[in-house]
């Protein structure tokens, strides 16, 4: 395959991620562009990139989603090449079509990828047509007339899926099967709003599981290799809190079974780019769950543990190269761990938060990262998803790698709204995470990790005093001196 070159690149993102890719196309000595929205305000994002376009939309969200006016500020900006990090059009294989057929560079695998794995029907046909492993299901898709009869067949409990889905939408549990017919309509409701696609697949649950996902790469030259595992049990409505690298729960058997199977399967599709194989873990083994074609969230725990930069190898590929690395190159040291920082409420039911960002004092040390996306001096709005940050840590075993985890979360200070900063020390600090007893629904079963423990008096008195000296007004109040004294000059008595 010939070489693609490109010295310019446009993110089509915002928030951290945008600001993460932008770090390296800039280390690579290619010109840095941005698309970004006013409501952002100025973000790591701006200062990073040599060249902003504004776009716009009937909401913040949708001028992310427009393709036509994002293509048009690529050109504008003469970028070769269109990296689109995560969500949005990340995963529209229509987009990455018409990015080619512009004469832009999609940095990602091929629209014909991204149509097969993003369909979550056809992808589990794909893949279980190859021998990998599939839990028990029944598709909508194989004969709708037929689908309810078939998922009661299957029996409790039963988890539903939308067949377009992603990040945990309109996905159900089903324990009661009297229910069955009212929790298919209203997962029906909520893919058809979300998705714009009402197909539906149901499969049996696995109790108290694991999700193990593998980070594969591949090349357009036939090569693929992967980057070993993720551990992302630590969910809240099937989405991801806390993940961390490698597994605390795999022998070094499953590890190489599951890895294995991961790279057939990126093997299969004919892979291209940084691609994340998902996987169920339970007792009677694993289970293909999904394809993400894109860079994932959590993608910093493994370049920590591995150290390359997956967004390198990202551009490397879509310039036409072969990687970097082969599998024998690959190893692991160390562990590694990221707290998602959200705008949120634990104690309201995690709910989004806005505000202004008063102070940001990110924590520091060794083996710690910090990627945000937003500057002391911005505002949080209720525009887009409340991920504010990620903090990522590393040590030499899981235990170290906890210790500086709390510790970052305790040093870390981000003021002027409500933020899981908290919460998540006292997640990393529970017994069952500590141990490793992970699961996806441990967090549910702990609903008293979002009550913080009140303040004993001393403290408290102390707290509001240096707030209150703190403030210059009462400073500025307190130093004053009156008229009445100021008239005695420098008498003394």
């Amino acid at each position: 395959m010939s070489e693609r070159v490109f010295d310019s690149v446009l993110v089509a993102n915002r928030g951290e991620i945008a600001a993460r890719i932008l770090r390296t196309v800039r280390g690579l000595g290619l010109r840095a562009l941005l698309v970004a929205h006013e409501i952002d305000g100025r973000t790591p994002a701006h200062d990073l990139a040599d060249d902003v376009r504004l776009i716009f939309g009937p909401t913040p969200v949708a001028a992310f989603l427009d393709a036509d006016q994002i293509l048009a500020a690529a050109r504008e900006m003469g970028a070769q090449a269109i990296h689109p990090g995560y969500g949005f059009l990340s995963e529209n294989a229509g987009f990455a079509r018409a990015t080619q057929d512009a004469g832009i560079v999609w940095v990602g695998p091929s629209p014909e990828t991204i149509d097969l794995m993003g369909d979550k029907v056809r992808a589990r046909a794909f893949v279980g047509a190859r021998g990998f492993p599939l839990a028990p299901s029944a598709v909508e898709d194989d004969a709708p007339e037929t689908f309810i009869e078939r998922a009661r067949a299957l029996g409790a409990p039963l988890l539903i899926k939308p067949s377009a889905g992603g990040g945990g939408k309109g996905m159900r549990i089903v324990t009661d099967m009297a229910l069955i017919d009212e929790e298919l309509a209203r997962a029906r409701s909520e893919a058809q709003r979300y998705f714009g696609d009402a197909r539906l697949f149901v499969e049996r649950y696995v109790e108290r599981p694991r999700h193990i996902e593998v980070q594969v790469l591949g090349d357009a030259h036939g090569a693929v290799v992967h980057l070993f595992e993720r551990e992302c049990s630590l969910q809240r409505r099937f989405q991801k809190i806390v993940e961390e690298a490698p597994s605390p729960s795999l022998s070094e058997g499953e590890r190489q079974d599951i890895c294995a199977a991961a790279t057939g399967i990126a093997r299969a599709c004919r892979y291209q780019g940084a691609g994340t194989v998902e996987f169920i873990h339970g007792t009677d083994g694993f289970y293909f769950l999904e394809m993400n074609t894109r860079l994932q969230v959590e993608h910093p725990v493994t370049e920590m543990i591995t150290g390359l930069d997956l967004v390198a190898e990202q551009l490397r590929v879509a310039a036409g190269h072969p990687l970097s690395i082969s599998q024998q190159d690959v190893r692991r040291n160390g562990h590694a761990i990221e707290a998602r920082i959200y705008a949120e409420d634990p104690a309201r039911g995690f709910a989004p938060t806005t505000g202004p960002i008063l102070r940001l004092r990110p924590p520091t040390g060794e083996g710690v990262r910090f990627d945000t996306g937003v500057l002391e001096g911005g505002r949080v709005t209720a525009a887009f998803d409340p991920m504010l940050a990620k903090l990522i840590v590393h040590g030499q075993g899981r235990a170290v790698a906890l210790e500086r985890a709390k510790a970052a979360l305790g040093e870390l200070v981000l003021l002027g709204l409500t933020t899981n900063i908290a919460y998540l020390g006292r997640l990393l600090a529970d017994p069952d995470v500590v141990a490793g007893r992970t699961h996806t629904g441990l967090i549910a079963e702990k609903p008293d990790l979002v009550i913080e423990a009140p303040l004993d008096p001393e403290s408290l008195e102390a707290l509001i005093a240096a707030a209150a000296l703190s403030s210059p007004d009462l400073r500025r109040a307190v130093d004053a001196i009156s008229g009445l004294h100021a008239a005695m000059g420098a008498w003394r008595n």
